[in-house]
């Protein structure tokens, strides 16, 4: 058991030029950034200088079926691919994780295995996978369905998936290759572990052509805050991604899922959860809110009320008058734990539509903090110091200003008050996080048979 005082995990959540909905027309931003791979690359450096556990690669796929003009003044509909933009920044970073999403839902686990495992290698142990299972009838479309399959059955296949996911990295143990020109043996072929998985949504047969990742498995996250999401997070998850709008919430899901992990023979430490922030950084309070309204201020309400829509199934919202009430919104099988947040927020703070959107544009949703770097430590300390969060997951409004302000302004203070590192001490982003390296299950069978002979001797 480590005695080292606990500390805060940070990622940097990349988006385009920023989380903020309309960031790509702040006057200081090239919304063109967003096209070119040197911006990314330069934000994954920036990151890395400020010492994050970890980037991460958003993905949903697609572009919704929202008419043209509309889409032309929303967010920025381009989006690389998460694993191969990731691979691109492992070439021009040494540390920093590196966690790109991928949905269980359309693409088969083979796929999956074999490209985070590449990652995993290509970097040297620093990829980690954000399981999500998808939530728009859009991406169904695409895919050749009519709609999403239900939220249940979804869940249901990611538990599924995740199975023969591990199995594949598990084809060959650690120690099989012998590289034996004398004996003419490459690997060990006792070590090659064949998959034959027959369940109710895969039959998987074969083995994956690489060795096993260099983390075992690459670090399994996952960002649903459902019952489904949390039942599937506490039996797979390793890293949570989550949405609160206050710290109230934020400690009551930190509870009930960390509560959830001893009936998987999991400890409460196994799982690190990191809700989400946008942080407005200003060296005086006044300079802060400044920037916050100036970005307030380039909101359109059509964009305002298509991302509210997004989040709840499509749903309508343009016969309502924008400074009434938010109405009430049918049952959806999309982003449910979103939806819930939404209409808690604004029934618990009377908002109107104006005011909701305005609430959530900043980071979807996400929790948004205006102040000095000293108010925004007291506020994330406060968040990490009564099991509300093990640490956060920070999303720049715009990028590269605001993660610049943060790495610069933010993490000094955090370091002063003894809650971040001053140097990253682990190569793999499992050793960031403090999670151990996963034993090859063969492996682990020999030596639980070894110490019950050693026990009975």
């Amino acid at each position: 058991m480590s005695t080292a005082p606990r500390q805060l995990h940070l990622g940097a959540f990349l988006f385009g030029v920023g989380h903020h909905i309309a960031a790509w027309r702040h006057p200081d931003v090239d919304p063109a950034a967003a096209l070119r791979p040197q911006h990314y690359k330069n934000l994954a450096r920036i990151a890395e200088a400020g010492l994050f556990d970890a980037i991460f690669s958003a993905d949903t796929m697609g572009l919704p079926g929202a008419p043209a003009e509309a889409l032309a003044r929303n967010v920025p509909p381009h989006q690389f691919e998460p694993l191969e933009l990731l691979t691109a920044l492992a070439g021009v970073t040494e540390r920093i994780g590196l966690v790109g999403t991928v949905s269980t839902t359309y693409l088969p686990p083979y796929h999956l295995a074999r490209k985070v495992a590449t990652l995993d290698h290509l970097s040297g142990g620093r990829a980690g996978w954000n399981l999500v299972t998808s939530g728009s009838d859009h991406e169904a479309r695409i895919f050749g369905l009519d709609q999403q399959i239900s939220h249940a059955s979804r869940y249901e296949k990611a538990r599924e998936y995740v199975d023969v996911v591990k199995g594949l990295w598990d084809s060959f143990e650690d120690d099989a290759p012998l590289f034996d020109k004398v004996g003419d043996r490459y690997f060990d072929p006792a070590k090659l572990h064949r998959l034959d998985h027959r369940g109710k949504h895969y039959q998987v047969q074969g083995a994956l052509q690489s060795q096993r990742p260099v983390q075992g498995y690459p670090v399994m996250v996952q960002a649903g805050s459902s019952e489904d999401g949390q039942e599937l997070a506490a039996a797979t998850a390793e890293l949570v991604f989550t949405a609160h709008q206050s710290v109230e919430d934020a400690r009551a899901f930190y509870s009930s899922l960390k509560s959830r992990l001893p009936a998987h023979g999991r400890a409460p430490d196994a799982l690190k959860i990191l809700p989400g922030v946008s942080p407005v950084v200003g060296r005086t309070q006044a300079e802060a809110q400044e920037k916050y309204e100036r970005l307030q201020s380039l909101i359109e309400p059509s964009v305002g009320l298509g991302l509210l829509s997004s989040f709840v199934g499509g749903f309508d919202f343009s016969a309502y008058p924008l400074d009434g009430p938010v109405p009430d919104l049918p049952p959806t099988e999309g982003w449910q734990s979103r939806q819930a947040l939404f209409l808690g927020l604004a029934r618990r703070e009377n908002l109107t539509l104006r005011q909701l959107y305005q609430r959530v544009a900043t980071a979807r949703g996400h929790w948004t903090v205006v102040g000095t770097p000293q108010s925004i430590a007291d506020e994330l300390e406060h968040w990490f110091t009564i099991g509300a969060a093990d640490g956060f997951n920070v999303m720049a409004p715009t990028l590269p200003y605001d993660l610049q302000d943060f790495v610069a302004l933010v993490i000094p203070e955090l370091q002063r008050r003894g809650l971040f590192r001053t140097a990253y001490t682990g190569r793999t982003l499992r050793e960031h996080l403090g999670l151990p390296r996963p034993p090859h299950p063969a492996q682990a069978r020999r030596q639980q048979a070894e110490r019950l002979v050693a026990t009975a001797a």
